[in-house]
């Protein structure tokens, strides 16, 4: 080598010392592996970047490759492939061995490099080695895990475990090829002992999502897939010629699993993720599943068809829950049409079934509700003509209180229109009648105002029809705490009376000021207004405008 390949060498020999010595003094790394035996390292593989005067060693995978130095490699592809490779390795695996028993190290490690050369960025695997015996151990601790904690036990678990066994079970280099069954058997295990805890029990699906859709995306569709990533960094998967799966509908094959993850993707993630589980669907049906195509066709395996179909002769259901979609056909415009629908409704999202979904509505009637803004789609009209029949208003705040949830959405709404399920059964009965005020309450609750505007439209039409009054003035103040700038009310001369000025100055000053100033603003706009008003006024009247600047910080 010329001196400046050695130096160049030098260089990435610092970087990989550094690291190493890095890491062995990093007490808290090895600490943190005893937090579960199911993990027999905290590190599986390092990437060296190597960029003249820049290089670096991390242990997480980045994509350096086009990224520019200020200096010239010296070497070429074929003395990184011959010369720089074989030593780089014999670095790391002497390194390694000194720490092969060590809690650092996983049983099965890698090293890669992105390396700058004359030919343009090279990436190769440098070096890959797997300690028996540590896989051994591991194997031995999985198997443990799995007869005491799953089979055995009654406990809930730990999502920190469930995040390391689900990984385990799916790792080609520990199971070479997943058996799909009981694979299922032991994450629906999971998710029973689990159900007792909401939160909890949704990190744990998180964690086997995670873990199948990587296996998936990384093992499984790669076999029958060209994989590349798009301009907007989602996958896009072109068919090998003569891609097709082995047995495929037979029982116990690993396309089960990328059904179930699919399924599992579709009830519980939100809504802008489910197009992933609609995709693995998709690539299994082109592999020639014939569940998958029954799937896509009929909805999944989660539901019986007596929970997914309604025949009768006034009306006539059927749902799909990979779509999310469920098709209404009313026979008859009565209210006894509508329960039977929104029963039917009602059951399936008690059952787990997508509240991001949308209807299909095929109705002579073409109610919709007053308020300006509302997408003009079938779920709303379905929901409005429902509204129309008061003895349902019961049967909607039930469906309202299931369908509402954070984070969800109609699925055939979009942008500034998305609502949240329940959104037009909430709007349509919090317009009726003041018993269904506590119902608004609890929907502003749980509103994303981030992502949606439309509870400002029916904020609006509430305040012009009921007004400031003993019953509808908390309904109001908790919709107003999730308004935005561009809401406006004019309620400013209803408020000329001291009795209703005082009701709201009530509720006001028990939040904070943050959260009254944001309820004040659709009323009287900046707080500098408010206090020009409170200058001029007299009286009783003079002291509550003052009470309500001093609840929103503005004394």
């Amino acid at each position: 080598m010329n001196p400046l390949q050695k130096e160049a060498l030098e260089e990435m020999m610092t970087a990989i010392h550094e690291w190493f010595d890095e890491q062995e003094n990093r007490m808290d790394v090895e600490e943190a592996v005893k937090r579960t035996t199911l993990q027999a390292g905290i590190f599986q593989c390092i990437m060296l970047d190597y960029r003249p005067g820049r290089t670096s060693v991390k242990h997480f995978k980045t994509n350096a490759a086009g990224r520019k130095s200020m200096k010239a490699s010296p070497f070429t592809r074929e003395q990184v492939l011959h010369e720089v490779q074989p030593l780089l390795a014999e670095i790391v695996k002497e390194k390694l061995d000194k720490l092969k028993t060590s809690r650092l190290i996983d049983y099965r490690f890698t090293f890669e490099g992105t390396f700058a050369t004359t030919d343009g960025p090279v990436k190769l695997t440098v070096l890959e080695i797997v300690y028996e015996e540590k896989k051994r151990q591991l194997l031995e601790r999985i198997q443990s895990y799995i007869e005491e904690k799953l089979e055995k036990g009654s406990y809930p678990t730990k999502p920190l475990e469930t995040f390391f066994l689900t990984r385990h079970l799916l790792d080609p280099h520990l199971f070479h090829e997943p058996e799909a069954a009981k694979v299922i058997t032991l994450f629906d295990r999971i998710q029973e002992l689990n159900k007792e805890r909401v939160q909890v029990l949704a990190e744990h699906r998180r964690k086997i999502i995670g873990a199948l859709t990587d296996w998936a995306e990384a093992v499984f569709l790669p076999h029958y897939y060209e994989v590349t990533r798009s301009e907007y960094g989602t996958n896009e998967y072109e068919i090998k010629p003569d891609a097709a799966l082995a047995n495929m509908d037979e029982p116990n094959q690993p396309v089960d699993l990328l059904l179930y993850g699919a399924v599992m993707i579709l009830r519980y993630k939100p809504n802008y993720s489910k197009i992933k589980g609609q995709t693995f669907l998709e690539l299994a049906a082109k592999l020639g599943s014939g569940k998958a195509v029954r799937m896509l066709k009929e909805g999944s395996d989660s539901f019986s068809q007596e929970d997914v179909r309604l025949r009768h002769e006034l009306v006539e259901c059927k749902a799909n829950d990979v779509f999310s979609l469920i098709t209404v056909i009313l026979r008859e415009e009565e209210a006894g049409a509508y329960e039977r629908a929104i029963s039917f409704i009602l059951s399936l999202l008690r059952k787990g079934f997508p509240k991001s979904y949308k209807i299909k509505l095929k109705s002579s009637a073409r109610e919709v509700l007053p308020i300006k803004g509302l997408a003009k789609s079938d779920t709303h009209r379905f929901f409005a003509n429902a509204l129309a029949y008061s003895e349902l208003h019961p049967l909607l705040e039930e469906y309202a209180r299931e369908a509402m949830e954070k984070f969800e959405w109609y699925e055939d709404t979009e942008d500034e229109k998305s609502v949240m399920p329940g959104s037009y059964a909430v709007f349509g009965l919090g317009l009726s009648a003041e018993r269904y005020f506590p119902l608004v309450e609890a929907y502003m609750a749980l509103v994303d105002d981030e992502h949606q505007l439309m509870h400002d439209k029916f904020t609006a039409v509430f305040a012009e029809t009921h007004g400031v009054t003993e019953r509808s003035t908390s309904a109001l103040v908790a919709c107003l705490r999730c308004s935005h700038e561009s809401l406006k009310l004019k309620i400013q001369p209803e408020l000329e009376s001291e009795d209703k000025l005082s009701l709201l100055v009530q509720h006001v000053e028990t939040l904070p000021d943050y959260e009254a100033e944001r309820v004040l603003y659709p009323i009287w706009g900046k707080a500098e207004k408010l206090a020009t008003l409170a200058s001029k006024a007299q009286g009783p009247r003079k002291e509550l405008l003052l009470r309500l600047l001093r609840a929103a910080g503005k004394a």
